[in-house]
């Protein structure tokens, strides 16, 4: 089974990022035919700073990296690093109807942030059709924000096949639905947009500060609090703790007794400490850039001997050979 997950290098990688693609592909490994690449030509569509996509663009491979991704079982690459993906997201391109883009929660989503219309932003489904459809990709793990673009490859791959013949596998969406949305520290989704994440290997002064800087409501300790499942710090601790701590201290919370300061200094030990090892195997790579370098441009070779025979396959079928 073939799978392919990408990250774009816009900002820092956080917890949600973790939890809802980066754990559930790692994991993957071994079991399937794992693709994941570096969607720096999506962060295009907001970031235009050179320099920080540049930062970003090497932060995500050492957090992946360090995070268990290992080379010498799944393709790893920079998306810029293999240009057949912007000739396929052209053929893409001439066959998606104008409808179905203004359609894409996304684009309205991100336009409501207030962030400036342009035709990438506006096109980003096409550009994600081609990352998935280059490679035949047979499933996507996605979380439900992105289920509307899987639709999308779907709906463009089967319109090819049906326009041109049968060229595309049609992928299948995977859904991780007790992780596929982190909340952030304002309770909404975590996301970079929004300012409200915790980021993977951050300092621990500032990661500690974002922790006990979780509001919380006027209840004292020793009141119970039966809507304890509700409680921001709990639902992040089921995110980082094993099932049978969060459990009990969400019962502690539930009977009363445990201060909220209390709970925000256990989420941050256990944020702490599940991060740890990542951290040490994070420096290591951090002092060796060259061997970094080297497993991506292995990485666009190897994707790149599968990207050429789907792209010919493809010009074939619509007439450009």
């Amino acid at each position: 089974m073939r799978t392919l997950t990408g990250i774009q290098p816009s900002g820092i990688l956080h917890l949600g990022n973790y939890l809802g693609a980066m754990h559930p592909a790692i994991a993957a490994q071994g079991d399937n035919e794992c693709f994941y690449f570096i969607a720096d030509y999506h962060s295009m569509t907001s970031l235009t700073d050179a320099k920080l996509r540049r930062d970003y663009t090497l932060g995500v491979a050492l957090d992946w990296l360090a995070c268990g991704l290992d080379p010498a079982k799944s393709v790893f690459w920079r998306q810029s690093d293999v240009p057949e993906v912007c000739e396929l997201s052209w053929m893409l391109g001439t066959l998606a109807p104008m409808g179905l883009l203004e359609r894409a929660h996304s684009y309205k989503d991100k336009i409501a942030q207030g962030i400036a219309p342009n035709l990438g932003l506006f096109v980003y489904p096409v550009l994600m059709a081609a990352d998935i459809l280059l490679f035949d990709t047979q499933k996507v793990p996605v979380g439900r924000d992105q289920k509307q673009h899987l639709e999308m490859t779907r709906d463009l791959a089967i319109k090819f096949n049906q326009t041109y013949g049968e060229t595309f596998v049609v992928p299948e969406p995977v859904i991780r639905e007790e992780s596929a949305v982190v909340p952030g520290l304002d309770g909404r989704k975590m996301s970079k947009s929004y300012g409200n994440t915790l980021e993977l290997f951050g300092e621990e002064k500032a990661v500690r500060k974002k922790i006990m800087g979780i509001q919380m409501d006027s209840r004292t300790p020793a009141e119970p609090k039966p809507d304890a499942d509700k409680n921001l710090a709990i639902q992040l601790l089921k995110v980082v703790a094993a099932p049978d701590f969060a459990a009990a201290t969400e019962e502690r919370l539930r009977a009363g007794g445990l201060g909220y300061g209390d709970l925000k200094k256990i989420l941050f030990e256990q944020v702490w400490t599940h991060f740890a090892p990542a951290r040490v195997r994070r420096a290591e790579l951090a002092s060796n850039l060259d061997h970094v370098d080297a497993i991506l441009r292995d990485g666009a070779l190897r994707a790149r001997a599968v990207a050429e025979p789907v792209l010919h396959r493809a010009r074939t079928a619509c007439g450009l050979r």
